[in-house]
């Protein structure tokens, strides 16, 4: 049996508890009332209260840590700690009944990330990895697939938003991802995207324009199953700040990647 530390206890149970509430909404989604922050981005009331949650539980196990969250301003804590927190991956899924979304939780330690969740409450699927430890679902450890060819492989993605500036150039990724392997899907969570590459579910993922909360606790995922993520088109810069992500197992990453840089050029 996998053996959990304090820390990943404290961030479960924070989803755990989350999630419970999301559930509840998720059951009378047409009565939320929502408002609308931009182009087709939401916020609903079962956001704003499964953030609260997370913030209550986890600020009173570890007081003095910052906090990045989606929907309130950034806390800086002790400038060490900082929980970076999606409180609902897949908000519009959940606002249009579609049963695919989860919490994304992380523990970034001076400016590393060292611990994630990544809770699927519909499901009751808890996805967790530690820095050094490896990845679980539950009590069971996850390894990246062990796929070597692109034309067998599926990968995942995420499209941009009406709204956003990056359609051509993602075009260009998604023509030659398909032109080269078994299939593409698009389920509109990179956070279960991610946990789902960890898993061997897919093969790989990629997107652009994505928030830290987005995908900080996924990265470590894939990470601790034996994957690599970069950057799509092969620069060294920091994904977290870039939000452009390319996550794949040992053996495809290089391969996608060389697609993605002629996709790009």
């Amino acid at each position: 049996m996998a053996v959990r530390s304090a820390v990943i206890n404290v961030m479960a149970a924070a989803a755990r508890k989350a999630g419970r509430g999301l559930i509840r909404d998720f059951g009378e989604v047409e009565n939320l009332q929502v408002s609308q922050k931009g182009p087709s981005d939401f916020v609903s009331t079962a956001d704003l209260k499964a953030e609260k949650t997370l913030r209550a539980e986890l600020e009173k196990a570890r007081p003095g840590y910052g906090f990045l969250m989606e929907e309130s301003a950034e806390t800086i804590g002790d400038g060490r700690h900082r929980w970076i927190v999606d409180p609902l991956d897949g908000t519009l899924n959940f606002l249009h009944g579609i049963p695919h979304f989860a919490i994304s939780v992380a523990l970034e330690r001076e400016g590393e990330i060292i611990a994630g969740v990544v809770y699927e409450p519909l499901r009751d699927e808890e996805y967790w990895a530690e820095k050094g430890s490896g990845a679980f679902v539950s009590d069971r450890r996850i390894r990246v697939s062990g796929r070597r060819d692109l034309g067998q492989a599926v990968i995942a993605t995420g499209m941009p938003f009406r709204g956003k500036e990056a359609h051509p150039g993602y075009m260009r990724t998604l023509n030659a991802v398909m032109a080269e392997t078994a299939g593409v899907r698009r389920f509109g969570a990179a956070a279960l995207d991610l946990a789902y590459v960890a898993a061997g579910r897919f093969d790989g993922f990629w997107e652009f324009g994505l928030k830290p909360w987005d995908m900080a606790a996924g990265l470590l995922l894939v990470k601790e199953a034996g994957g690599y993520c970069s950057e799509p088109d092969g620069s060294g810069h920091d994904m977290l700040a870039s939000g452009n992500v390319l996550a794949a197992n040992d053996h495809l990453h290089l391969p996608l990647g060389r697609l993605m840089r002629q996709a790009l050029k």
